[in-house]
């Protein structure tokens, strides 16, 4: 989209054989909706209308309210009700929308004939001149630069890290995994009420819940999550693994569950989600070639922040690439200003995103029960929450981040001129 608006020549490779989703829920914080506003106003309106925060009136400020998984979910605590034991900010509103609705929005400003559908790529090569990209199909394409935003399990990563940092390649599984489902509101409020009116983590030991509105509020978007300390992932590179129903039931046995969970559970399909997460990155290119989005710094959801933080890489990519896209150079007397603004990129970016990416993993050790700070304690957990935990990353001023990279990268290559 930012390409298209400034005029940069592209065209995007997609390895579905046509416009697709994974998952149901996502949404944008105020630095999502700032990258995007600063892409293109246009997208911010069409946004709205799909989208769904808190049903209360008085709780559109929540991030997240806290609970427990246990009988009871913790209401008779002396730390819950009345909203005590949420986080978020006066100046945050939650909206959460359907990924099919938001993709829908946002590949409508995206010229279609820029699109290649069905292409995956298998090799890489990289000369004075440009990057030569080979498909499954037998197509070969070049490119001055290519942004590689192939996700958690992309090929390029191990293109940009394989000789210099073999042991970042793969994503690193996070000790735990989920079962995943959306479901009617109708079917939601019967098992769970008026809790399903405001978006909560449901905390407990090893074994966790987060559940929120989507859809405009006729569906309900919900994960039940399972941490699995110490114990490796099974099943290789895949990242879902499909059991039986009577496993999954199991993995929420007892009596440290609040059986409307279990309730919940019923109408999810039996496969496990693997949590992973990029937990290192030495760097977000090589060469021509860029990561960003999942490929870059996939993330736990805890924080609600992946598709955000894709956004800000887009953003601040695309600004660097204009400039580039200016310059009368090209092939090999471009590679100077290509290497200046990937670095400025990588500079940027990079920091932000793995803040994040470790915010959220010890989010999910608090969720767990497992923070050596926090334990089990509701309290000290809510205080790590509340206040001002996620100020810098939902009120961030991105545009100092696009002028920051561009200054970065033209003094980079003043300094090579002299």
């Amino acid at each position: 989209m930012a390409l298209h608006k400034k005029g940069v020549p592209f065209t995007v490779y997609e390895e579905a054989a046509e416009y697709s989703v994974v998952g149901a829920g996502i949404g944008f914080a105020p630095n999502g909706l700032l990258a995007m506003d600063l892409i293109e106003p246009g997208f911010r309106p069409l946004y709205e209308d799909i989208c769904v925060g808190n049903k209360p009136k008085d709780a559109q400020w929540v991030f997240f309210e806290g609970m427990l998984l246990e009988p009871g979910c913790g209401v008779d605590k002396p730390w819950s009700g009345n909203l005590r034991s949420a986080w978020g900010h006066s100046d945050y509103t939650r909206k959460s929308a359907h990924r099919k609705n938001l993709l829908d929005i946002m590949s409508s400003f995206i010229p279609i004939e820029n699109v290649k559908f069905s292409k995956r790529v298998t090799s890489v090569k990289e000369d004075v001149d440009g990057v030569v990209l080979e498909f499954a199909d037998s197509e070969v394409a070049t490119a001055s630069v290519v942004a590689a935003a192939d996700g958690i399990a992309s090929t390029l990563r191990s293109y940009v890290l394989g000789k210099t940092h073999p042991e970042q390649v793969k994503p690193v599984y996070a000790d735990a995994y989920c079962y995943r489902a959306v479901i009617s509101m109708a079917e939601a409020e019967e098992i769970l009420g008026d809790r399903t009116h405001v978006a909560k983590l449901y905390f407990g030991k090893n074994k966790a819940a987060v559940t929120y509105r989507i859809t405009e509020g006729k569906e309900f978007n919900f994960l039940l999550c399972k941490a699995t300390p110490g114990q490796p992932w099974p099943h290789g590179d895949k990242v879902t693994h499909k059991i039986t129903h009577e496993e999954m039931m199991t993995d929420f046995d007892g009596p440290d569950v609040d059986d409307r969970f279990r309730q919940l559970l019923t109408k999810a399909k039996p496969v496990r989600w693997g949590f992973f997460h990029h937990w290192r990155t030495a760097t977000y290119y090589k060469g021509r070639v860029a990561l960003l989005g999942d490929s870059a710094h996939a993330s736990l959801p805890f924080h609600a922040a992946g598709a955000a933080q894709g956004i800000e890489d887009a953003l601040i990519l695309s600004n660097v690439l204009a400039v580039m896209a200016e310059s009368s150079s090209r092939g090999a007397e471009q590679l100077p200003e290509i290497r200046a603004g990937l670095k400025s990129f990588d500079a940027v970016r990079r920091p932000r995103a793995q803040k994040q990416l470790e915010g959220a993993a010890r989010t999910a050790r608090m969720l767990y029960f497992q923070d050596e700070e926090a334990g089990e304690d509701m309290r000290e957990i809510l205080k790590s929450l509340q206040g001002d935990r996620f100020n810098w990353l939902w009120f961030h001023d991105l545009q100092a981040d696009v002028d920051r990279a561009v200054n970065s990268m033209r003094t980079d290559l003043n300094k090579s001129a002299l």
